[in-house]
């Protein structure tokens, strides 16, 4: 299943693929250049989402295999360069090009015109990373963000942790670099599944830290 956002000249695509319901999401900037967050299966699907510009740059989230499935194969294809989270590089399947760190930021399209800022999240692994997109000025909520969260957050609470030490730096990570810094309309696109707002889960953050997951 694939659905599109339109952000004035630029959008943003989701393609869901596998039993495990992960999601691929495609940044497509005016040009036509364009970056994919996680190949995670089905690199044929994949593929076929993008459009006619360049592929730039493939994303992967965090170093679990569910992420990256498809990740070798849709390099191989299109040439693109690879990103992730520097920590879980080793656990890809290919290079990284670019080792990500927090406060990082990624072009979508050469010109630098659209560009995604990379915020770790430590916890899920300890090289997760989120993206967050910001619509431009033509789109129709010029400045509301997108947020790209692997999966670190998901509707109804953070993600799997094996500790109580990584789920507390994860739910940390969440509410400083996340809910402390976005506003409510900020929408969530996560890993797997359907898409929140930080509004929606706001509240919750008490009983997500008390109940311990």
């Amino acid at each position: 299943m694939t659905d599109s956002t339109p952000l004035g000249t630029a959008r943003l695509e989701r393609l869901a693929v596998s039993a495990m319901d992960n999601n691929v999401y495609l940044v497509v900037a005016r040009t036509g250049e364009q970056l994919l967050v996680d190949a995670a299966d089905d690199a044929e699907a994949i593929l076929a989402m993008l459009g006619a510009g360049p592929l730039r740059t493939v994303v992967t989230t965090h170093g679990h295999w569910d992420h990256h499935r498809a990740l070798a194969a849709v390099v191989a294809a299109t040439g693109a360069r690879t990103a992730a989270g520097a920590a879980d590089a080793p656990d890809l399947p290919v290079p990284v090009d670019v080792p990500l760190a927090h406060g990082d930021r990624l072009a979508v399209d050469a010109a630098g015109e659209l560009v995604l800022d990379v915020v770790a999240l430590r916890g899920h692994t300890p090289g997760s990373v989120a993206l967050a997109l910001t619509e431009p000025h033509d789109a129709p909520r010029p400045g509301r963000v997108h947020l790209l969260t692997g999966d670190s957050l998901f509707p109804g609470g953070v993600g799997r942790t094996t500790s109580p030490a990584d789920f507390t730096s994860l739910l940390d990570d969440v509410e400083e670099r996340l809910f402390g810094v976005f506003p409510d309309d900020t929408v969530v696109w996560p890993g797997h599944g359907l898409p929140t707002t930080l509004g929606a889960e706001r509240p919750h953050l008490a009983r997500w830290r008390e109940r311990g997951w």
